[in-house]
């Protein structure tokens, strides 16, 4: 029986060099650009998934949300901890860092296939240790500054939301990192993810967020 295996990032490069990866152990590779319609064609495949950014783990959301579940490899491109458990959380089968190495890469493509879950140490130590568990809510911030997350999550730049708020670019980078250390994050992604998991974009509508500094 052929697998076929999409596999999305954003580098063609990237996906050509996993497609020849696995098409070495005889898996049938394909590069979808709309992954929930190759999902309903090939409800018996493996999707190979990219982490680089808040919509990409949206993405993974909604695929998990079809049923029958599809099997999905997350592939987190930095912040492996964190990232790898907001993708389990998901309902990512497996996690395996994007630059993992080629053997690492097909042993767990292939486990996956045969019903094992595989994920870095770290991850697991995570989840395993209750770390991992859904974290107590936490207390909002400020609208302005859920708004200034909502934009970054649309994919506005610090440049131009810190013209859009009346402050420099080194001034508006000192106000979200202070914003990631409320929220006990690091970066800007895991500040996304929190605002997401938490819900606080809910509440506000993009047309009238509070961004403006005065």
């Amino acid at each position: 029986m052929t697998v076929h295996v999409a596999v999305l990032d954003p580098l063609p490069a990237y996906r050509h060099g996993v497609a020849a990866i696995l098409s070495g152990i005889g898996l049938m590779v394909e590069q979808p650009t709309d992954a929930i319609e190759w999902v309903n064609i090939r409800p018996d495949g493996m999707i190979l998934l990219t982490l680089h950014s808040a919509e990409d783990l949206d993405l993974l959301t909604l695929l998990c949300r079809i049923r029958p579940r599809p099997l999905v490899i997350a592939l987190p491109s930095e912040e492996l901890p964190s990232t790898g458990v907001q993708a389990v959380r998901a309902g990512a089968r497996s996690v395996v860092a994007r630059a993992a190495t080629v053997p690492v890469l097909q042993r767990a493509v292939s486990a996956t296939l045969n019903g094992e879950a595989i994920m870095p140490a770290v991850v697991a130590d995570l989840l395993v240790g209750g770390r991992g568990d859904r974290p107590p809510r936490r207390s909002a911030p400020s609208d302005r500054q859920i708004s200034w997350l909502r934009r970054l999550s649309a994919g506005w730049t610090v440049v131009r939301l810190a013209s859009e708020a009346g402050y420099s670019e080194r001034a508006m980078y000192r106000l979200l990192q202070t914003l990631y250390q409320q929220l006990g994050v690091r970066t800007r992604l895991e500040a996304i993810m929190v605002a997401q998991e938490e819900g606080w974009f809910e509440g506000t509508s993009s047309g009238h967020d509070p961004v403006s500094a005065i």
